[in-house]
């Protein structure tokens, strides 16, 4: 007798494996398999914080998911909290029954970095004013003592802006 199948929701996280790695922005998430367009990566999991607490809060890592929730995602086992911001995104997010899905955009290949928009509230206080590093700006809207580097020669030359 055939054992009917469980119906798997297209919210169900896959169990892709992903990894924390070095990235332009700092950490990032990768791929380490190939993921297929539509599928659900990852849920954006954390602590929901109170109105009071959301306000006065410095971390960079709340996810406001309706107006009666949102979730602080900077503890490091929320691995969806490493997918850095790009205005080129591969992923995108779902909210569903008050909870935050990373969903693939594009087919994934094995190796990518995941990336998502952070919107443009959090583009314009955290990102702008020092310069969006993703691959449709690197080095182009950074300001310049963001991209600043010092060089000192062997040859006693001065220190020199790049």
């Amino acid at each position: 007798m055939n054992k009917p199948k469980k119906r798997v929701s297209k919210f169900t996280p896959g169990d892709y494996r992903l990894r924390v790695g070095r990235s332009s922005a700092g950490l990032g998430l990768f791929a380490e398999e190939g993921i297929p367009k539509g599928k659900c990566i990852i849920e954006y999991v954390g602590r929901t914080v109170s109105k009071e607490e959301e306000t006065t809060s410095r971390s960079k890592y709340l996810f406001e998911v309706n107006k009666n929730k949102t979730i602080d995602g900077k503890p490091k086992w929320n691995k969806a909290g490493y997918i850095n911001h790009s205005c080129k995104p591969n992923c995108e997010i779902e909210i569903r029954n008050a909870r935050v899905y990373v969903m693939a955009l594009r087919n994934i290949k094995p190796g990518e970095e995941l990336f998502y928009d952070y919107g443009e509230e959090y583009f314009d206080e955290h990102i702008k004013p020092f310069g969006c590093r993703c691959v449709k700006h690197k080095n182009k809207n950074r300001p310049a003592h963001a991209r600043a580097v010092f060089m000192k020669e062997r040859s006693g030359e001065k220190l020199r802006l790049l």
